[in-house]
């Protein structure tokens, strides 16, 4: 698979990478907290001969600029400041796990800018900030990093423990080297910027075209949760991928890419 040249945006703020003619629609890519633009790149391949393909560096990941302070609304903010410096008017968005909660964010804080939306593997809510399972899920994932192991020396099991069955070998070790790469900053910060996001009240005002992509296997955005968030958001479809963890682009690449066509075929025909 070729490699994108990386990208930045005008104001020096923001790294991508991108395919496909710039007057084509945009379909832009959003990472999770282990990812990078770069985990996105057999989608910019299978996609960037329909539409503009574009995977974004979340601010504080590869050469984007962090920010001075993360939440979900900030990084919303961001979002759509980086789709004004690339002029992608009306994009479908593809939010994968965080990316998809910034996606939830942005619909409101910009609203009818969507041309449609993809919620891949993510939630609508990550619950109370003193709740026991938020806490215990915090702990877990920053409990290494304070006792001094570092996020190459996590990686291997941090992945592992989101995959499911017979994943892809070669998007494992993708998934790795992205994982490996985030700065302990940006992971810590994006892992405390979950406590306290909840969305559900306004998945009712999602107007945009929407497809909830889940995996059976996926234990952090549970199938069951996301198939009955979809039943909340009036133009949803639901696709579940048999026996796929939380990193479905990654472990089985066809099969998310072939959900994905699917709906964003449809879309494009449309337009």
């Amino acid at each position: 698979m070729s490699q994108p040249a990386p990208m930045i945006t005008k104001d020096g703020r923001f790294a991508y990478e991108a395919a496909g003619e710039p007057s084509a629609i945009p379909l832009i890519f959003l990472h999770g907290i282990g990812g990078a633009a770069r985990a996105w790149r057999q989608q910019l391949a299978t996609f960037g001969n329909r539409f503009r393909a574009i995977a974004w560096d979340m601010p504080g990941y590869g050469g984007s600029a962090p920010l001075t302070r993360v939440s979900i609304a900030a990084l919303a903010d961001a979002l759509q400041q980086f789709i004004e410096q690339i002029g992608a008017a009306k994009p479908i968005l593809v939010g994968h796990s965080i990316g998809g909660m910034i996606v939830q964010k942005w619909l409101v804080q910009s609203p009818g800018l969507a041309r449609a939306v993809v919620l891949a593997q993510t939630s609508p809510a990550f619950g109370k900030a003193d709740g026991d399972w938020q806490k215990s899920f915090i702990a877990a994932r920053l409990g290494p990093l304070d006792r001094g192991e570092t996020m190459q020396s996590l990686a291997p099991s941090l992945v592992k423990e989101l995959v499911g069955d017979n994943p892809d070998p070669k998007g494992m070790e993708l998934a790795r080297e992205c994982m490996a790469a985030v700065p302990e900053a940006s992971y810590r910060a994006m892992m405390l910027a979950l406590i306290g996001f909840d969305q559900r009240s306004t998945l009712k005002d999602i107007s945009a075209p929407t497809l909830l992509l889940s995996g059976s296997k996926d234990n952090n955005a549970p199938a069951p949760m996301m198939a009955k968030t979809a039943t909340y958001i009036p133009s949803a479809e639901y696709v579940e991928l048999a026996g796929v963890g939380h990193l479905a682009n990654l472990e089985r690449p066809d099969a998310f890419d072939e959900a994905l066509g699917r709906f964003v075929n449809s879309i494009a025909t449309k337009a």
